[in-house]
């Protein structure tokens, strides 16, 4: 294509020439435009200077895209999983396809100029190059809070070839900094942002007012439980060493037998990554285990491939128009750590509380949350719902608890409130805010 458009239009292409040696643009001046915000570096990271003058010319370009395109391909060739920093990264590209840091960083531009000079409109089909490129103008500006993981296969299907190369990003501070740069108050507030005092140090900030709400319900809704071990008292538990043990299977599969059984709404089970899920999925499936659950439950499982799960959602929704209950069953996504695990597992179990009506049983069915320090870890308005009788808890009774908590839960809701736990103000309840003062309310 530059070859054709060199011979028809070749003024043009020097025009593009020209305007790259006395620099792309004057990058301080400009607003933020579309052009500005799909730039894949930080706003205060975009270079401002000229552009090499190896990739001025469309050819040169396209020649070092041709070299960067045939480093990675042979990066990808491997039978290991390989982990470095852009530093190391950038060093061996320099040293095996004589690309240097420099020349990364604008490579973005380099295209994005190139594509406007030759008109393309048709942006999908160059969609593979513009990632590369943007991988490059990363890898090129970032030395520090990235890591560069290549994975030669995926690990449910460890005898196939799937080589994937990714930019991980380990910092969360660079991409909040700019906004906290931009604007002068920054609000960041959700239902399940705990504990509260971790988030200033992922993000690198110094908060001027930190608040940390309870949770206003007129009724205990919540119901958490720790499921220690299953009906034969065995312990249950996702720890390395002990979940590929087939009497764990068994009684997490037991479990779930049974509160299909008893729930009469929907059931959602989280498991620790994809690769266990579709273990123990395909062990209760040869088991018997997932027949009797859809004989009470419709089933939807979550996977990675794009048109299985579009499929389940919509049938998903079709389930809930026609009123019906199900089991769906989706992983912790990349669980990392203790600490990822802990957070992870609060966004899933907040998932059962969205308004003031809702209620719901939280099982967290491991040994481990039978220890204090790990347990504690929790949001505190799970904690505070958390009696001790529900603590160290067999199948059994946590079955006898699940049957009394859906019992209470099936009488009628009094919205407004009873014993002075307010949740629904009245105009009466407005003045007197008004009068007094919010202190003197009762939530």
């Amino acid at each position: 294509m530059v070859g054709r458009f060199k011979a028809t239009d070749a003024g043009r292409l020097r025009a593009e020439y020209n305007r790259l040696v006395e620099g792309l643009a004057q990058r301080g001046n400009l607003a933020a435009t579309d052009t500005w915000l799909a730039n894949p570096a930080l706003p205060d990271d975009i270079l401002k200077e000229a552009v090499p003058g190896n990739i001025r010319r469309a050819e040169h370009f396209l020649h070092v895209l041709r070299r960067l395109v045939q480093y990675l391909r042979g990066r990808l060739d491997t039978e290991n999983v390989e982990k470095e920093s852009p530093i190391s990264f950038v060093a061996s590209l320099n040293t095996h396809a004589g690309i240097d840091q420099k020349t990364l960083k604008f490579c973005y531009d380099r295209l994005h100029s190139l594509m406007l000079t030759l008109e393309i409109t048709d942006t999908d089909e160059f969609l593979h190059i513009q990632t590369i490129c943007d991988f490059a103008t990363l890898v090129g500006t970032y030395s520090r809070g990235f890591s560069i993981i290549i994975e030669p296969f995926d690990e449910r299907m460890p005898h196939i070839p799937d080589p994937v190369l990714q930019l991980s990003c380990h910092d969360a501070s660079l991409a909040i900094k700019p906004v906290f740069d931009r604007f002068q108050s920054v609000v960041i507030t959700s239902g399940t942002l705990s504990p509260i005092d971790l988030y200033p140090r992922l993000l690198n900030f110094h908060p001027v007012v930190s608040r940390s709400f309870t949770m206003s319900l007129t009724r205990d809704c919540i119901c958490p439980m720790v499921l220690t071990r299953g009906s034969d008292q065995l312990p249950v538990s996702t720890k390395f060493d002990m979940r590929s043990d087939p009497g764990v299977a068994r009684n997490y599969g037991k479990l779930l037998v049974e509160m299909v059984s008893v729930v009469p709404d929907g059931i959602v089970c989280f498991f620790v990554s994809y690769s266990y899920m579709d273990g123990i999925i395909n062990s209760w499936n040869e088991t018997g285990v997932l027949k009797e659950i859809m004989q009470h439950k419709l089933v939807f499982i979550e996977t990675q491939d794009v048109v299985e799960t579009t499929l389940a959602l919509d049938n998903y929704r079709r389930a809930c128009d026609c009123g019906k209950v199900f089991v769906c069953f989706r992983d912790y996504d990349h669980i990392l750590g203790i600490l990822l695990k802990q957070r992870q597992a609060a966004q899933c179990v907040g998932r059962v509380i969205r308004s003031k009506a809702d209620y719901g049983m939280m099982i967290f069915a491991d040994k481990r949350y039978s220890r204090h320090d790990k347990r504690s870890k929790l949001p505190g308005w799970i904690l505070s719902h958390l009696r001790d009788a529900n603590l160290n808890l067999s199948t059994d009774m946590a079955l006898h608890i699940a049957r009394e908590f859906l019992r209470k839960m099936a009488q009628p809701y009094d919205k407004t409130g009873t014993g002075g736990r307010k949740t629904l103000l009245s105009q009466e309840d407005l003045e007197k805010m008004a009068e007094n003062g919010v202190q003197e309310m009762l939530f």
